[in-house]
Parts: C-alpha cells; sequence; structure tokens
C-alpha cells in the first residue's frame, strides 16, 4: 500500500511514499508552462519504479499552494479525479506548510526559530506564510511548526516591512527566509544559504500522513489567494441583453 503526492504549486513534483513516509520513487519537473503535459508522464514513472499500481494507492495528497490558479488546478484535478476513480481520500496540505517543515529539517532550525516561507506568485508579488518551529522532532520524528501569519499575497517590499514590524512588536528576531518567491527580491527578502526553495512532494506526504494520525482535517481547497489571470468571457445572454437595451 502506497500514498501518491503531487504538488504543482511552483514546479511539478511527485512522489511515492509507503504507509510509514518513507520514499519509495519521486520526481520533479521544472516545466512551469506545461504543467498538464509533465505530471501524468511523472506519476506514470514513479509508479513503475516502485512496482506500484494505482489500485494499491491507499491516498492522494495534493498540495493546495498558494499559487497561481492554472497550475495550481492541474494538480488538485488530478488529484481528486484520481482518487474518485480509486475510491480514495484526497489529502490536502498547504504548500508552503511543507516548505517551512522541510528548512526545519534543511536548516537544522530549533524550536523558537521563525520562518519565513514565499513563492513565486508573478505580477511581481510574492506568496507568503510566516510559521513558529515548535519542535525539530515531533511525533513519528517529522518536524513541527505552527502558523504566525499568512497565507497572503503582496509586493516584496511591503511583506519585509511587514516582517520588521511584527518582530519588532514581538521584540524576537528576523524569521529566516525560504522559497524562490523571495529569490527573486534579494534585495528585501534575503533567502537563507541552502534554504529550500520549492516544495518537496516526499515531505508533502509524510506531512499529510502526520496530520491525519492526528485526526486533523484536510481539504483540499484551492488556495488562490486573488483571483485567476484568465477570466471567462461574459454569458452570451448577457452580451445580447446588454444590447438590446440600446435604442
Amino acid at each position: 500500500m502506497a500514498v501518491l503526492a503531487l504538488d504543482t504549486s511552483a514546479a511539478v513534483a511527485v512522489s511515492l511514499v509507503d504507509e510509514d513516509g518513507a520514499r519509495l520513487a519521486s520526481r520533479t519537473s521544472d516545466e512551469r508552462r506545461r504543467h498538464a503535459e509533465s505530471l501524468a508522464p511523472l506519476i506514470t514513472e514513479v509508479l513503475d519504479e516502485a512496482g506500484i499500481d494505482r489500485a494499491d494507492l491507499t491516498a492522494v495528497v495534493a498540495g493546495t499552494g498558494p499559487a497561481p490558479f492554472t497550475g495550481l488546478r492541474v494538480g488538485l484535478v488530478t488529484a481528486r479525479t484520481l482518487a474518485l476513480t480509486l475510491g480514495i481520500p484526497v489529502l490536502g496540505v498547504p504548500s508552503l506548510d511543507a516548505l517551512a517543515v522541510q528548512a526545519v529539517s534543511d536548516l537544522g532550525l530549533r524550536p523558537g526559530a521563525e520562518i519565513l516561507a514565499t513563492s513565486d506568485a508573478r505580477r511581481k508579488e510574492v506568496y507568503w506564510a510566516r510559521y513558529r518551529v515548535i519542535a525539530h522532532e515531533g511525533p513519528h520524528g517529522f518536524p513541527v511548526v505552527e502558523p504566525l501569519a499568512g497565507p497572503d499575497v503582496d509586493r516584496a517590499g511591503f511583506v519585509a516591512q511587514a516582517q520588521l514590524v511584527a518582530t519588532e512588536a514581538a521584540e524576537g528576531q528576523l524569521p529566516v527566509v525560504i522559497g524562490e518567491g523571495a529569490m527573486l527580491y534579494p534585495d528585501f527578502l534575503p533567502v537563507a544559504d541552502d534554504a529550500p526553495l520549492i516544495p518537496d512532494a516526499t515531505v508533502l506526504a509524510r506531512l499529510a500522513l502526520v496530520r491525519r494520525a492526528a485526526g486533523e482535517d484536510q481539504p483540499s481547497e484551492p488556495l488562490y489567494l486573488r483571483r485567476p489571470d484568465v477570466h471567462e468571457p461574459a454569458r452570451a445572454s448577457t452580451a445580447a441583453s446588454a444590447a438590446g437595451g440600446v435604442a
């Protein structure tokens, strides 16, 4: 039995883990404009490498963002469709949560340290969320973080200023900055050395399993945070009605 995890909030990341969270296979593609074309082959590859049939999956984990509309939608629709077909649950995990947990392990952060996780929101903005480390190794030997603020979206300069104000108000230290969103604006958000930049689908899967064991609700609703760049055209009937109202 295995759990499949998908994240399309940045790159396309796919991982297969067993029920204890051990990684069986994983793949990543940096085709940012081709999420739909990249995802299905990667799923097939990880299943084939691990020798797992789709019918043996017990859950599908999906990164819920925040992220731009199109890429995020691809991963969530794929996860929900696969889960519905197999009759198994979808477990949603915010992608920035996984990135923050990953930073605790990668950077050796101790309890009390704070993290600012970021991703690219385009339009010269970043998605962000701030966390505090509760335990380097919590239940199941997995890091525990708690959200302090966000997720939200704003320009990097405003995000940096808000973190400074929050830090001064709490008389604490500035958060460790991680994520590729900040990489785009180093003058405002200097990224820590060796910090993780994109979510690891294996960490996403392990976080979902830990939260499931704790009985936490894990909705798969997407975190878009703003309206999509592309909008549906007005209904024909609406246009006709408006035209008919002009003398």
